[in-house]
């Protein structure tokens, strides 16, 4: 039943205005539909809305991740345009210079684990960027 229909992350929203200039402005991203209240945007096969909520994000996990052929040059990238990516010093994860080598028990795409980097969007959402490691 499930495992054949699509799946899409829901992120909240405090200021939609704010968000949607975010998005724009640092990620490059165009809403393909806006609708008082939310915004959906289409990326690869997947797509996220983005809606307007009181709630807060949780921030302590990620909420969405996007996966790349080349970390280092979407990380890069990103912060041309103002980005600011997480620094993290845990037992079994640390990052340097914003990324993370996540070890092979991370589940990936045919990979045997993850190079990752981790940023907050203007609403505080926890979104990561990933590489498998082949």
């Amino acid at each position: 039943m499930l495992e054949h229909s699509d799946v899409a992350a829901r992120l909240p929203a405090q200021d939609l205005k704010r968000a949607k200039a975010f998005y724009k402005d640092k990620l490059g991203l165009t809403p393909t539909e806006e609708r008082s209240g939310g915004l959906r945007y289409c990326c690869g096969n997947g797509w996220f809305s983005l809606f307007e909520s009181s709630g807060r994000p949780s921030g302590a996990h990620t909420q969405m991740a996007w996966e790349v052929e080349d970390l280092e040059a979407v990380v890069a990238e990103l912060r041309t345009r103002g980005v600011v990516f997480e620094e993290y010093d845990l037992p079994g994860l640390k990052t340097v210079n914003g990324i993370a080598e996540v070890e092979g028990n991370y589940p990936s795409r045919g990979g045997v684990g993850e190079r990752a980097a981790w940023f907050r969007d203007s609403e505080g959402n926890l979104l990561g960027i990933g590489q498998p490691k082949r």
